[in-house]
């Protein structure tokens, strides 16, 4: 399964730029909700546990969200995944980076369309392992823009694409707004230069532009005011500002110019 491998290419730039972090550096604050990079890490890892679970555990799982469920009640959640996830600086680096690595490996040859199991609805494998290249993608994007550095794209992002495409609906859904009869038409350019299109092409609201920046807006790492997205008609701004292509409660995108990369 392809989106196995993109996982895994996802996971080795992150590691690759912050391998050789000292304990202090673990411990810098990002613009992601005052999230340090420690913060990032142990929650990618506690949801790639999940997910290893759903696949190869179930009965595992299924203890697992009944006390993630809990804690979501009682507004514990961080603090949950912290009394699972203890480790911190290089320990929860290696921990992560080798449960990243079995995890691609056991979804590769899966059936893509296999059913498992999630804190909400069932998804298929395919869905689950992209949803973690989105959240190694998304949080990522919070430490390079943190260190001022470009990330390596290639066209893996079509998978954060095809998600954020997904999630139309429940964009709307989710803000409690009603969803429009038809999505926009999305017309983006990959890094490579191929073009990408989704939607009706008689659809008169229209989205277009880089396929990264469309990825950062629906995973809400830039405010769609910070991007050079060209954005057509109601129904297309509407989506754009309440873009949200992962599961939870309702989320807003940064402020106008906060997510920006720094300059280092």
């Amino acid at each position: 399964m392809q989106q196995a491998s993109d996982f895994l290419e996802e996971t080795e730039i992150l590691f690759e730029l912050i391998k050789d972090f000292t304990d202090n550096e673990f411990e810098q604050k990002t613009f992601f909700k005052n999230w340090t990079i420690n913060d990032i890490l142990v929650h990618l890892h506690f949801w790639n546990m999940s997910a290893y679970s759903s696949l190869n555990e179930p009965e595992q799982f299924d203890k697992m969200m009944k006390q993630f469920l809990s804690a979501v009640q009682t507004g514990k959640l961080r603090s949950y995944e912290n009394s699972v996830v203890v480790q911190r600086w290089q320990a929860i680096l290696k921990l992560w980076y080798g449960l990243s690595k079995k995890l691609a490996n056991d979804f590769l040859t899966v059936d893509p369309k296999l059913r498992v199991k999630w804190a909400g609805p069932d998804m298929s494998a395919r869905t689950c392992i992209s949803a973690r290249q989105m959240e190694t993608w998304a949080h990522g994007q919070a430490i390079f823009d943190l260190l001022g550095k470009d990330r390596s794209e290639s066209d893996r992002i079509k998978n954060i694409v095809v998600l954020g495409v997904n999630a139309f609906g429940w964009s709307h859904q989710v803000h409690q707004l009603d969803v429009p009869q038809s999505m926009p038409l999305l017309k983006l350019k990959s890094p490579s230069t191929i073009e990408w299109i989704f939607g009706e092409p008689t659809n008169e609201n229209l989205i277009e532009g880089d396929a990264v920046e469309f990825s950062q807006v629906v995973a809400q790492t830039r405010n769609i005011a910070d991007t050079s997205l060209r954005v057509v008609g109601n129904s297309a701004r509407v989506w754009m500002a309440n873009a949200q292509c992962f599961a939870g409660p309702p989320e807003m995108p940064p402020e106008r110019g906060l997510r920006k990369k720094l300059s280092r």
